[in-house]
């Protein structure tokens, strides 16, 4: 019955309240936001390699900006209907090489050419635009610090090629943040999803100083200064060229071909012009000194060669490497990451400094689900037993359902606004957003007591009593916002999460809930 009498208060005299109304109109908002998904299926395109045979029939990579939900969405492989990313998986390795695949998205129809890697990066449909965290999706997370002091410029310039260079390896869903600690310590905050930790620390953690070497003199670099073509995904030039067996399994040869500006090429004709001609048991003719390739000063591979390149200035080298394995599959796949790897260093060149990992973390994509799970139980569970509490203490259900729907608003712009604002959910951010909710009950319990003492007789007291409870509710928002300041620089940025969460969902309580709860509370108290 007081249920009733209560849902009837809310249609009749709490929805007329102006301060309910605005708190209702933020709600949608952000459900708006948060644009949730029921049943969607198919799969989204993350990200598309260059010069693939995606990018070729005209896929186009998504932009930084573009929301989770708005990804192009593959929905029919060849007509086959695509409902998650098993389905995807399954039906391109059905497909055989050379093979025409026709894809339906739900903004074009594309055809293109079956090849080794057709170039998308494909993951499963959001449930919604709240972004994900490192805890949440699984990935690897660091932190780093230039080895000697550089300035905001200089950092900004190594995102710069950190980025091309994670981009043109083909890493889908990487986040590169600047961050600086209390002390003014320079940090860069890298988080990349689905990378493995021996990835970031190929990739991300080495420099990158390509050297070819002949007679332990440099001949050429990585970069545009003395490369300007790397074949790369074309089977004319670059490629699996042999494996044979060995007593460890399997080895297996990659080779690609580069071009080479003219200055580096005119280097290799000075390295090459003195030295002398060997003939080797095969019965060919090489040069006395091998061209050797150097990765942060760790030999890759060491090349005959051939006497007709003596003094002459070529601007076409193969580049080849090796890979291993227990079985000719896993060396196969290991001479394809290898030879991706040098081909993005070239490309890309080195970084402009050496860099220091100071931690690295690395979650797997099932713990990141479990994370999910238990935060969304443990947020439910809060909210119920914060409303039980507060029924058990006041004996009214007028008082625990304004409570209930108070917090579950609460939550729901405070969401919103980590969807609008592109803020990654991350275990930071959840214990942020427990705390100010937390804080926000504190609130209304100051609220509760004040409204509902019995010596309370006339409307102006009513009023006066509101007013002395918010005095104390600003008092302890402009106390925790003083406090949440400093860290938003502690911890190299990494509970930035949490200081930002705290502050705008007090400040949401302050400016939103707490007023709209206060008026709930007047209607019902005049009743």
């Amino acid at each position: 019955m007081e249920l009733r009498y209560i849902l009837h208060l809310l249609i009749s005299k709490i929805f007329k309240k102006t301060r309910v109304l605005i708190l209702l109109f933020f709600v949608i908002i952000s459900i708006v936001a948060i644009n949730p998904q029921f049943n969607a299926h198919g799969v989204i395109i993350k990200g598309i390699q260059e010069d693939s045979q995606a990018s070729f029939a005209g896929f186009v990579p998504p932009t930084s900006d573009t929301s989770p939900t708005n990804y192009e969405r593959v929905l029919e492989i060849n007509d086959a209907t695509i409902k998650n990313l098993a389905d995807y998986t399954n039906k391109i390795s059905q497909i055989q090489i050379d093979e025409t695949i026709k894809i339906t998205t739900d903004r074009s129809e594309y055809t293109l050419l079956k090849t080794e890697s057709i170039g998308l990066i494909v993951q499963e449909v959001p449930t919604s635009n709240i972004r994900k965290g490192l805890e949440l999706q699984g990935g690897t997370r660091v932190i780093l610090k230039p080895e000697l002091e550089v300035t905001d410029q200089e950092r900004d310039e190594l995102i710069q090629v950190m980025t091309y260079r994670l981009n043109t390896y083909g890493l889908s869903d990487v986040k590169i943040k600047k961050s600086d600690d209390l002390l003014g310590n320079k940090y860069i905050l890298v988080e990349l999803a689905g990378a493995t930790e021996q990835e970031v620390k190929e990739l991300i953690a080495s420099q990158g100083v390509f050297e070819a070497r002949i007679a332990n003199e440099t001949v050429f670099g990585g970069g545009s200064e003395d490369i300007t073509f790397v074949c790369r995904n074309d089977g004319t030039c670059a490629g699996i060229r042999d494996c044979s067996p060995n007593s460890e399994g399997t080895s297996c040869k990659f080779e690609f071909q580069i071009q080479l500006t003219q200055k580096a090429a005119e280097n290799f004709a000075t390295a090459t012009g003195n030295l002398e001609i060997n003939n080797s048991e095969s019965g060919g003719q090489y040069l006395s000194e091998p061209i050797e390739l150097y990765l942060d000063d760790q030999l890759v591979d060491s090349l005959n060669i051939a006497s007709d390149l003596k003094g002459v200035a070529a601007t076409k080298i193969v580049i080849s490497g090796p890979g291993f394995g227990e079985t000719e599959q896993e060396a196969i796949m290991n001479s394809l990451d290898s030879m991706n790897k040098l081909q993005t260093i070239l490309i890309t060149g080195s970084f402009p400094f050496k860099l220091e990992i100071v931690k690295l973390d690395t979650i797997s994509p099932a713990l990141g689900n479990e994370f999910v799970n238990n935060a969304l139980l443990a947020g439910l569970f809060a909210i119920l037993a914060v409303t039980a509490v507060i029924f058990i203490r006041f004996k009214k259900l007028k008082i625990s359902i304004p409570v209930f729907v108070t917090l579950i608003s609460e939550l729901i712009i405070i969401l919103g606004f980590a969807a609008v604002s592109k803020q990654n959910l991350d275990l930071a951010a959840i214990a942020g957003i427990i705390a100010a909710i937390g804080t926000g009950v504190d609130d209304q319990i100051v609220i509760i007591d004040e409204v509902i003492s019995k010596h309370t007789e006339y409307f102006y007291k009513w009023k006066e009593r509101v007013k002395r409870a918010f005095f104390i509710i600003m008092a302890a928002y402009i106390t925790t916002l003083v406090a949440m300041l400093p860290l938003f620089r502690a911890g190299a940025g990494l509970i930035r999460g949490f200081a930002l969460i705290i502050i705008v969902g007090i400040t949401i309580g302050v400016f939103l809930t707490r007023p709209a709860f206060a008026a709930m509370m007047e209607v019902l108290n005049e009743e």
